[in-house]
């Protein structure tokens, strides 16, 4: 191998092409554009690892690796932490300095990530209204992670795996439906926590990711007041108004339902 064409820090993350991605097309251009790039850029970088470590912790799950799934689990615990600190600077543009670039977003909007439908999806989000506005390979994507188990769909193999019955009608379910919080497992889960610790430290990971992303959509929805306050948002979307109907909404319901229990 020539010199020319040794590994170096700069080929293997091709640096100069991702440095090359951030182009702003405001005149000028305006000074915050290029943060307003970069923040979203990242956060797709951070939401494809996201599926990368989400898929990784359904493999570990259903075949009973306690161990692999507690390291997945706390490092996608840790990159919301991160999704959420982002916020920090990007609250630092002010609605002046958004105001003077926002009318070269066009139709762009955050609505059109496909890589958040996606999460969402494995998460076991089930409405196909969420991809209906997303370009046809994207949709696809969406559409597949829809038809397939969701994290929690593994979670219940999980606890199968550990000797504890969980209802045919859970198991069995159809996974292309909307998972509906379950007495039966609640009872489940209320066992294994008592009996369990072990893979009562799972469930626990499990509740730090629902948090996480909760914290995540409230910090989102300040962040999208403070900068352009009740205006519909970017592409036709309602900005803050629609974004405030997802909070509060668990992803794990059961691990909530049970937590006044012990």
């Amino acid at each position: 191998m020539s010199n020319e064409q040794a590994l170096n820090y700069n080929n293997y993350l091709k640096v100069d092409e991702l440095l090359s991605l951030q182009q702003p097309l405001s005149d000028g251009p305006e000074h915050d554009e290029l943060l307003f790039i970069v923040i979203h850029q990242t956060y797709e970088l951070w939401f494809k690892e996201l599926i990368h470590e989400f898929a990784a912790s359904q493999v570990a799950l259903e075949a009973g690796d306690t161990h692999r799934a507690l390291s997945i689990l706390g490092r996608i615990r840790a990159i919301l932490k991160i999704c959420v600190a982002q916020i920090d600077i990007l609250e630092t543009m002010t609605p002046l300095q958004f105001n003077s670039f926002r009318s070269r977003l066009g139709e762009s909007s955050g609505f059109q990530s496909a890589q958040f439908r996606e999460v969402e999806a494995i998460l076991g989000r089930r409405d196909v209204r969420a991809a209906a506005h997303l370009l046809p390979q994207d949709k696809e994507r969406v559409e597949r992670w829809m038809a397939a188990r969701s994290l929690w769909d593994s979670v219940m193999h999980y606890v199968v795996k550990r000797g504890y019955r969980i209802p045919d009608s859970v198991m069995n379910r159809d996974v292309t439906k909307h998972y509906e919080p379950n007495p039966d497992v609640q009872e489940v889960l209320i066992e294994l926590h008592r009996k369990d610790p072990e893979a009562g430290l799972v469930f626990e990971r499990l509740v730090d990711i629902d948090e996480g992303l909760q914290e995540w959509r409230y910090r989102h929805v300040k962040m999208v007041e403070r900068t352009i306050g009740r205006k519909a948002g970017t592409g036709g979307s309602a900005g803050a108004d629609y974004l405030r109907q997802t909070l509060f909404n668990p992803t794990f319901p059961d691990l909530w339902e049970i937590r006044n229990r012990f």
